[in-house]
């Protein structure tokens, strides 16, 4: 089914663990709920001899989260991300990746992110193989430029994040076309001096 359902946008979450190490790792069952209030969410599945992903713990232990979007220069750290290290071992330091602190949760922030949506627990899901995380966001950072202040849209020529296919397989997210409304006066794409932009 995963394979299917393709692309999928990536969540590359960070959490708190314990003894202070930053855990980072990449989930592709990922996606906005909702923005009032404004909700993200990622499935994250267990592990066949029961121990909980460092993900899991960390976020069933402090109820904070920073999901980040990944743009294609990060892609193969992103990926890096998902090899399974010790709780001991931050993803961060073994990828290259660095830290900023976040604004408002105590769970440390990715800077070279061009996105990071700082997240408390609103909500879990438990099924027989995946714990379903419901985040709400509380604060959001983006890279200078990405956002238009004045309107607060995204500029789309800015903004590529790679997309998951199936098994080791990612997309590029450039190569987009416009489609207008067949009907009369229905058009959901706005273009400013060939950049797409959209909220």
């Amino acid at each position: 089914m995963a394979a299917l359902i393709v692309p999928r946008p990536i969540a590359l979450v960070t959490t708190l663990g314990a003894e202070g190490v930053v855990n980072a790792a990449p989930f592709s069952l990922f996606n906005m709920v909702g923005e009032e209030p404004p909700l993200v969410m990622f499935s994250i599945n267990k592990q066949a001899d029961g121990v909980l992903k460092d993900t899991v713990r960390n976020i069933q232990r402090s109820h904070e989260f920073v999901v980040h979007i990944a743009d294609q220069a990060m892609a193969q750290a992103l990926h890096d991300c998902g090899h399974p290290f010790g709780p001991e071992t931050s993803e961060l330091d073994q990828t290259g990746l660095s830290t900023r602190p976040s604004a408002k949760v105590r769970v440390p922030s990715i800077a070279e992110a061009p996105v990071a949506f700082e997240c408390v627990l609103h909500d879990t899901l438990e099924s027989a193989s995946r714990y379903v995380f419901f985040g709400r966001v509380i604060w959001l950072r983006t890279r200078p430029g990405l956002v238009d202040p004045s309107n607060l849209r995204v500029d789309l020529a800015q903004h590529s994040p790679p997309g998951r296919m199936g098994a080791g397989l990612y997309v590029k997210t450039e190569d987009v076309f416009p489609l207008h409304s067949t009907f009369a006066g229905e058009s959901g794409v706005i273009e400013r001096n060939d950049r797409r932009t959209s909220t």
